[in-house]
């Protein structure tokens, strides 16, 4: 969807030794959760054709939709109207919310969905973000610098805006959770994962792969476009253990904070439903002290033993989940 400067999964090599740099020496960022797409990546052009969507009167061509200081907005019946700081951003360094995360709150494996997130964790958040509280594990995701930068530009009454807005809205379920050893061979076009178009298959390997299931569409930004994430066998029921009963002392259960069926407590957000890749990026920040903001630390210490492939089952577990 968007084309800076990127790395490819494809170059492993070069991947690992960035993301281990940007990470410390004791545990490198899964390379996999973080995809970036190869720095030679070139767009396709726009030949001017006005795109539609099903279900929508509206029509952009795709140097509108690629326009990142406008939200495009295919169903503005499907959510209240959006505030400014949503709809528009303001030249040159201002992108509003609405462009990633999308009018309706969605977002993409590559961001978080927002929509029905507690408004308090969300301020909390972006004071960490402009705080320098929370990053990422890998410098090289740009858009996360670009939203920390736009975030600083903003006022307290648009940012009280954002907030209530993106609070107010439900998150539809979106996520086919799949046990498997194999994954539809892949490449990362941006900072998501498609199929090849050969049709030939790969080892999973411990990862898990998640895929617009119409990508034409997911690059539109319609709200309604489901993943398909893949995870290793067995993952949903270690997750569910973890979720709700721990492992002994050494990882707590996760329903104790999070809630029944992870559908957040208060101030604490819900996990259910949400991507299993931002999800594994954030139990992995967590735990190599990437986000120190207020309330951080029971869950530096929740992660601080915890590994890949229980952070892989966790996510999976809740991506599963009805929203």
């Amino acid at each position: 969807m968007f084309f800076p400067c990127r790395l490819a999964r494809g170059v492993i090599v070069a991947a690992a030794c960035l993301l281990a740099s940007a990470a410390g020496a004791d545990e490198a960022p899964p390379v996999w959760a973080y995809p970036i797409a190869p720095p030679d990546t070139v767009p396709p052009k726009d030949d001017g054709t006005v795109r539609h969507v099903p279900g929508s009167s509206r029509g952009y061509t795709l140097t509108e939709i690629r326009d990142l200081f406008v939200a495009r907005d295919w169903f503005p019946d499907a959510h209240p109207p959006m505030p400014a700081v949503v709809a528009e951003g303001r030249h040159p360094d201002t992108r509003p919310c609405g462009v990633c995360h999308r009018p309706e709150g969605v977002g993409g494996p590559e961001n978080a969905s927002l929509a029905g997130l507690p408004a308090d964790y969300m301020l909390r958040q972006i004071d960490d973000f402009r705080s320098g509280a929370r990053s990422t594990g890998v410098k090289a995701r740009t858009h996360v610098f670009r939203m920390i930068a736009a975030l600083r530009s903003l006022s307290e009454q648009e940012i009280a805006e954002a907030v209530t807005y993106y609070a107010a809205l439900k998150l539809p379920p979106r996520i086919h959770v799949v046990e498997t050893d194999t994954v539809p061979a892949n490449t990362v076009p941006s900072w998501y994962y498609t199929p090849k178009k050969d049709g030939t298959s790969e080892p999973l390997s411990g990862r898990i792969i998640e895929m617009p299931d119409d990508e034409e569409n997911f690059v539109n930004r319609d709200y309604h476009v489901t993943f398909t994430a893949y995870v290793p066998r067995g993952s949903v029921a270690l997750g569910e253990r973890i979720a709700n009963e721990g492992l002994g002392a050494r990882i707590p259960a996760c329903v104790a904070c999070h809630g029944e069926g992870l559908k957040g407590i208060g101030d604490i957000p819900p996990l259910a439903g949400r991507s299993p890749s931002y999800l594994v990026r954030q139990l992995y920040e967590f735990k190599h002290g990437l986000r120190n903001g207020p309330l951080a630390a029971p869950m530096r210490a929740n992660t601080e033993e915890m590994s890949e492939p229980e952070m892989v089952a966790l996510a999976a577990y809740a991506a599963s989940l009805k929203p």
